[in-house]
């Protein structure tokens, strides 16, 4: 029995934000209704694919779910949804809040439906504020909320962080704000409206450890956390290779220093503790480079790993398929089906021990006629809505 076995989502989601709160939730157990348009989520033609519409950018959002296609712009498309929200816990989507509106499904007409139901709205901007309704994709939230720029400060320009930290980062704020209002429902037994607005959830994020000196006013020093912009915190040369090593505690440090023969750095003024090393961190990190330039990475590995200090070589993606300790976890899960194998990085939590279940991503439409009818809606409404999807059965 998963977490959540037994709670109903409709996931109104495309790309990857939204698709990807829905994926947490359905790993957890809920049972996820992707409600797609009759082209689908635009991500199931994005990247290689064994067979169309099950491109590689949506197979890594959306497994565990069911898949409905319904064309919301037709009246008949909307009244299939709200029957659908009749018996659904939570309802989520990345559409702005004005075409929400626009087809009647604001959250005040969701919840006047089902007032039981947690509806949650992820986009770009808190609505009430004058961004309210612009357009937002991951690119445009980290230039945004200061990660582009602290790129630049790093490295000399503005740069995105090669991945989509945005919509990631924002797709678990969701799932942690959803999963706080359904306890709330299931205490008090009424529904919420969850506002999850991307510019302002990756602010809070960055902030955490990058508002620094501008926690005070006025400041007592710049919006960056010193130690993860200095020039040498990086993968650091080896005599071979490159080796990630974080010594962080005075311990750690000390036994550093001496280690290698430099015990005279241990009781530097300036290393010799947190504070003096967060205000010397440029030379602590050079100094700690010039260090690990010595000897070959295994040495290193060998040696700080005697010493308890954090460590580990540099991989790519394609080298943790084989991990050895990823493999002996169990953590990639391999799926066959007709169209050939795939595979799929594992659930990383475990609940009393095990490792929730995958199932592959669904085709487009394929569980239409299937939770239409569990909706309750006859062979002759399902078959009027949108042809059966792959996968399903003629009425």
């Amino acid at each position: 029995m998963t977490p959540l076995n037994g709670v109903r989502v409709l996931e109104l989601g495309a790309v990857l934000m939204t698709p990807y709160a829905g994926q947490w939730l359905a790993d957890l157990g809920a049972d996820v209704v992707k409600v797609e348009p009759p082209a689908g989520d635009s991500t199931r033609r994005t990247g290689p694919e064994h067979e169309p519409g099950m491109g590689a950018m949506f197979l890594g959002a959306n497994r565990n779910k069911r898949s409905v296609v319904l064309d919301l712009k037709t009246e008949a498309g909307r009244e299939a949804l709200l029957r659908l929200v009749d018996g659904a816990d939570i309802l989520l989507h990345n559409n702005r809040p004005q075409k929400m509106a626009a087809l009647g499904l604001s959250p005040e007409a969701l919840l006047a439906r089902n007032p039981r139901l947690v509806c949650a709205t992820m986009h770009g901007f808190q609505a009430d504020g004058p961004y309210g309704g612009r357009p937002a994709y991951d690119d445009v939230i980290q230039g945004l909320c200061g990660l582009a720029d602290l790129m630049g400060q790093r490295f000399g320009e503005p740069q995105y962080l090669p991945t989509t930290a945005a919509d990631k980062t924002v797709g678990l704020v969701g799932v942690i704000a959803i999963l706080a209002a359904l306890n709330h429902r299931d205490r008090t037994g009424k529904g919420a409206v969850v506002e999850v607005p991307m510019f302002e959830s990756m602010v809070a994020f960055t902030a955490v450890e990058h508002l620094y000196g501008r926690h005070f006013d006025p400041p007592k020093g710049p919006a960056a956390y010193p130690r993860l912009m200095a020039p040498d915190r990086r993968p650091q040369a080896t005599a071979d290779g490159y080796i990630c090593a974080l010594p962080y505690t005075d311990g750690h440090w000390r036994s550093l220093f001496r280690a290698v023969g430099r015990p005279e750095l241990a009781d530097d003024p300036r290393f010799r503790d947190i504070s003096a090393r967060t205000a010397n961190v440029a030379e602590l990190y050079e100094t700690l480079a010039a260090i690990l330039r010595a000897r070959p990475t295994a040495e290193w590995l060998k040696l700080l790993g005697e010493l308890e200090v954090p460590c580990a070589e540099v991989k790519g993606l394609e080298d943790l398929i084989d991990d050895p300790h990823l493999a002996a976890t169990g953590f990639f899960t391999v799926l066959d089906d007709e169209t050939g194998r795939v595979r799929h990085p594992g659930v990383p939590v475990l609940f009393d021990g095990e490792r929730p279940p995958i199932r592959r991503p669904p085709r487009l439409g394929e569980h239409t006629e299937e939770v239409l009818r569990e909706a309750g809606l006859s062979p002759t409404d399902v078959a009027a809505l949108a042809p059966p999807g792959p996968g399903a059965t003629e009425p």
